[in-house]
């Protein structure tokens, strides 16, 4: 969240960032715990992160796009803007899974109308050294490159007023 504050203030754009994330969150974790995270940012833009740790427990992929879908609708009551952060799974998840999983991201993304970031590891996530020992998790040198997945696809938001509700 530092270097997205320090972007922010370096390309001139007058936010607050707050971050509301949990380690080992999973959509339902966040569906439950999001309105009490609106009512006390009220932010203006939501980047939101969330399904993968749903699906390295297998979980259904119409529930997490459900999951997610409800979130996008609860972040509307604010009239905020949403950017998407779009995961992939490990290979060992079998094509069928890995490709419903991709999906939900962009059906979501185009039917919802959001801003999508396809793949938060766009880039480097066959750099091994950019991960724990768990090759799942980030390490603290795939912050920065992270930020510049997100960041074309969260600037043309900064610029614009916030989403109304349909």
């Amino acid at each position: 969240m530092d270097l997205l504050r320090e972007r922010l203030k370096a390309e001139h754009y007058d936010y607050k960032v707050a971050n509301a994330s949990l380690s080992g969150e999973t959509t339902t974790g966040g569906k439950n715990r999001l309105p009490a995270a609106l009512a006390q940012h009220k932010p203006q833009i939501v980047i939101l992160e969330l399904g993968a740790n749903d699906a390295l427990r297998g979980a259904r992929a119409a529930d997490i796009s459900a999951n997610l879908s409800a979130m996008i609708a609860e972040v509307r009551k604010y009239q905020s803007s949403v950017l998407l952060l779009g995961m992939r799974v490990p290979p060992n998840y079998g094509s069928e899974y890995e490709q419903k999983f991709r999906s939900v991201y962009e059906d979501i993304a185009k039917s919802k109308r959001v801003a999508l970031a396809p793949f938060l590891f766009e880039g480097f996530a066959e750099n091994r050294s950019m991960f724990q020992p768990d090759g799942i998790h980030p390490t603290a040198a795939a912050q920065r490159p992270m930020l510049d997945t997100v960041w074309p696809h969260l600037q043309p938001l900064l610029a614009r007023p916030a989403v109304t509700t349909r």
